[in-house]
């Protein structure tokens, strides 16, 4: 099996507690999640750009994965961030890239093609669209950057994402956090908006909670059913990338078994295994960590 990843990489200044720590960051987690659990015999291609300066911060994880759709530039986006302990982070960005280079004639190939929004200029709509005719396959998109604006300071704030709707109609899953989700429509409630998703095409809508748990909706042939699972009891080390590293479970999980509970239950679990992480190499125990906890 072979599924192809698309989003940005880039640099992460994470301020926590007044402590300011260098990481590798953006896609990055998506790919080392999807690495650390998938099978010998699956293959990861990943689309990004990443830059000579920077590349030895995603070596140790990028060298396991195809570089065939690795874009080289002089530039890669570097994200400020300042983490808070009861709301939501703080996020400055410098050197905002244009999207990056899709192989939109060579998708065939894949059994699901995984798009987070890292930056929010990762794709564009016309490329969205392009790889929904060109791709029959699952289509996954985790929203996240793509909720906040950019101003002249670099600063991101959530804003409504206009015309969202036509992004929707491409892609079959979508995932966002509780704030993600208010940007996506100018309906008001959780029910709401799900339902106006769901009935632009959407297969799956999945609601990331962090330490409430995470929650999927989808249609049945009479309505719409929901699965909900609490976040698993870990003492958290880290609050970076835990949305990403689920997002990447979850669509390898699910292509691979077509099984939501048992998809939701595992992602779930790789989410706080992830929060437990204090160091990146730590992601080597993904896979056996989430086996001990799911048996």
């Amino acid at each position: 099996m072979k599924i192809l990843i698309i989003g940005q990489s880039v640099v992460d200044s994470i301020n926590e507690d007044g402590k300011i720590s260098i990481k590798p960051g953006g896609i990055f987690y998506s790919a080392v999640a999807a690495v650390s659990v998938a099978e010998k015999d699956n293959e990861i291609f990943l689309c990004t750009s990443l830059t000579k300066e920077h590349e030895y911060l995603f070596e140790e994880v990028y060298r396991k994965i195809s570089k065939t759709y690795i874009e080289y530039r002089d530039k890669i986006p570097k994200v400020n961030l300042t983490i808070y302990q009861n709301r939501e982070r703080d996020e400055r960005y410098e050197n905002v890239t244009r999207n990056l280079n899709i192989p939109v004639d060579k998708l065939q190939k894949f059994a699901g093609i995984f798009i987070n929004m890292i930056t929010g200029f990762d794709i564009t709509l016309e490329q969205l669209e392009h790889i929904r005719k060109k791709f029959d396959g699952l289509i996954y998109f985790d929203v996240h950057t793509f909720s906040r604006g950019l101003d002249e300071d670099g600063n991101r704030r959530l804003r409504r994402i206009p015309g969202f709707k036509k992004w929707a109609a491409c892609v079959d899953i979508i995932q966002a956090n509780e704030d993600e989700l208010k940007t996506v429509s100018r309906k008001i409630s959780e029910n709401e908006i799900v339902r106006e998703l769901l009935f632009c095409g959407v297969k799956q809508v999945i609601i990331t909670k962090a330490e409430k748990g995470v929650l999927v909706y989808f249609k049945s042939e009479e309505d719409i059913e929901s699965v909900y699972i609490p976040a698993i009891k870990v003492k958290t080390r880290n609050k970076v990338g835990c949305g990403d590293v689920f997002g990447a479970v979850y669509f390898y999980s699910y292509i691979r078994t077509k099984d939501v509970n048992k998809s939701l239950r595992i992602a779930n679990i790789a989410a706080g295994c992830s929060a437990t992480y204090s160091d990146i190499k730590e992601f080597s125990n993904l896979k056996k960590d989430v086996q001990q906890r799911y048996s």
